[in-house]
């Protein structure tokens, strides 16, 4: 939203700072992003999406979705640390499929309570809609799709986000410098995965905090 904000709207912003983004989203994002839709989908209760005036949801279904997009927020350093294979209230294998591991508890705790405050049919909207968004309207040219924006421009990555790569902000940052456009970017290293942008406070909030001031002291905006 802030990156077409500044597309659509450039004499309207002053500043703009994409965390964790992307102008689109990759193959594998889109990849995950269909595992879920499916899980919803092939839920029984699911009934094509008229399921409102039964009094079945489809929770299995979206619960399974959630654990899907959940792991895509973690990174192998934070599952392993948080994790690792410690046993849930378990001292050995128990040779069945019942939860025997903490993360396998983890992840079934977050897709139950995610059926709790979230509707399926909105999950498959809002995931087809990430999959169809593109800054520069199919053509490739990013370039092209930020030639007119004005906007000064923080955007930050994290190291072990594999969601949302730090390649994937480089190429924002290297369209805007072939426009000649003021950039300022920055890679956090955090063990965190996608998740560090609700993580990682202090280095966001320093960045953040000194780029807004910069930038209120530049339009001079106290005064307006």
């Amino acid at each position: 939203q802030a990156l077409r904000w500044a597309k659509e709207y450039p004499d309207s912003l002053y500043s703009c700072v994409p965390i964790a983004s992307s102008s689109r989203i990759s193959a594998q994002a889109i990849a995950f992003n269909e595992v879920g839709r499916r899980a919803i989908m092939a839920d029984p209760n699911w009934n094509d999406g008229n399921y409102y005036e039964t009094s079945k949801l489809p929770i299995n279904g979206l619960a399974i979705a959630r654990m899907v997009g959940h792991i895509t927020y973690l990174s192998d350093s934070a599952m392993h640390k948080k994790f690792g294979r410690d046993f849930q209230a378990k001292e050995k294998y128990g040779y069945d499929f019942s939860i025997e591991f903490k993360v396998e508890s983890y992840l079934n705790y977050q897709g139950l309570t995610f059926t709790q405050r979230f509707d399926a049919n909105s999950y498959l909207y809002l995931t087809k809609a990430m999959d169809y968004y593109d800054l520069t309207e199919g053509t490739g040219n990013l370039t092209e799709s930020l030639r007119h924006v004005k906007s000064k421009f923080l955007i930050i990555s994290f190291s072990s986000d594999w969601l949302f790569p730090p390649y994937q902000s480089e190429e924002i940052v290297k369209a805007l410098k072939l426009n000649g456009k003021d950039v300022t970017y920055c890679q956090i290293d955090s063990i965190h995965g996608h998740d560090a942008f609700l993580l990682d406070m202090d280095s966001q909030s320093r960045m953040i905090r000194n780029f807004l001031y910069n930038v209120e002291k530049e339009f001079n905006l106290n005064n307006e």
